[in-house]
């Protein structure tokens, strides 16, 4: 299973940015509104975030224990739309906010999950991740399901593979850790859904269930792409550096195209004290992938190997 491309740039981005061996990686906003009368509901107001940007303030005013804007499902008027979005060109910060008026403002239900949907994909489009998800949420829970809940997790796990604050990231793992667990409830097999709640469980306070979770899906699967480079990845981040060049060599083995894998590998080995075997996997990584910052980052660690 490949690693999605939007989180792997960022992984070297981050790595070029900071010149360190620190990828707080694959490192959501909602409270449930409980139905009325044992009918499922959408929650009344257009209650958005914002995605991480490297700071820690959140989309609207404070957020609360669930990773939403605090106070957005107690008070019937709820944050305004437009402060969230002042980065944004005009045009789409006026699209998205007049899609959550009308959000906001319709009372059926029909009208509220298209109108849901399509603000899930606005926001999706202008990487606003946790928005997403918020909205793909409303939608699971008036039409609940394995697929319905992963689409809202995975929107929220993009938000959290962004995060660069303790907080942040504390905040989104827990709404991941809860909306991955919707989906396993429904197929306990779902090893995507697995692979990702264990990383949530990273910023949690019980993070060798995180690290037990993503054995486990090796065990279902042993050729399972992802699990294998986030062990990998965590064991870099413990400074386990040669069980990291393990599973990063095994990786490349099972998949020679993985450019992450091959540049992890590098740095691994690097750690070790395996120059010219880290030379090797920096330069098959650079030999696969046209992207500029992986290229920067690449040539930087062979500087660093001379």
């Amino acid at each position: 299973m490949a690693v999605s491309t939007s989180s792997s740039k960022h992984q070297l981005l981050i790595l070029a940015l900071a010149l360190a061996l620190v990828a707080g990686l694959f490192l959501l906003p909602k409270v449930i509104v409980k139905p009325k009368d044992g009918q499922p509901t959408l929650a009344q107001n257009g209650a958005t975030a914002n995605r991480d940007q490297g700071a820690a303030t959140p989309a609207v005013g404070e957020l609360d224990e669930h990773g939403h804007p605090a106070g957005s499902h107690d008070e019937p008027s709820g944050p305004t739309a437009e402060q969230p979005h002042m980065t944004m060109p005009a045009a789409q910060r006026r699209e998205i906010s007049t899609l959550v008026a009308k959000y906001t403002a319709t009372d059926d239900m029909g009208s509220k999950l298209s109108v849901a949907r399509e603000l899930a994909e606005k926001y999706k489009a202008v990487e606003r991740f946790d928005s997403a998800g918020y909205y793909l949420e409303q939608i699971a829970l008036v039409r609940p399901g394995e697929q319905a809940f992963q689409r809202a997790a995975d929107q929220y796990y993009e938000a959290y593979s962004f995060a660069t604050t303790e907080a942040r990231q504390k905040l989104l793992g827990a709404k991941c850790r809860e909306l991955y667990e919707r989906v396993l409830k429904n197929n306990p097999d779902n090893l995507d859904a697995k692979t990702n709640l264990g990383m949530a469980y990273m910023a949690s306070e019980n993070p060798v269930k995180g690290i037990s979770l993503l054995r486990e899906v090796l065990a279902a699967d042993p050729r399972n792409e992802k699990a294998m480079y986030n062990l990998g990845l965590l064991a870099v981040q413990s400074n386990q550096y040669d069980k990291a060049a393990e599973r990063f060599k095994e990786l490349t083995e099972i998949n020679p195209k993985n450019v992450n894998a091959q540049f992890y590998l590098g740095v691994s080995l690097a750690q070790t004290g395996a120059k010219q075997e880290a030379r090797k996997a920096f330069l098959a990584a650079k030999s696969i992938s046209s992207d500029p910052s992986l290229a920067a980052s690449v040539d930087e660690q062979l500087q660093k190997l001379q």
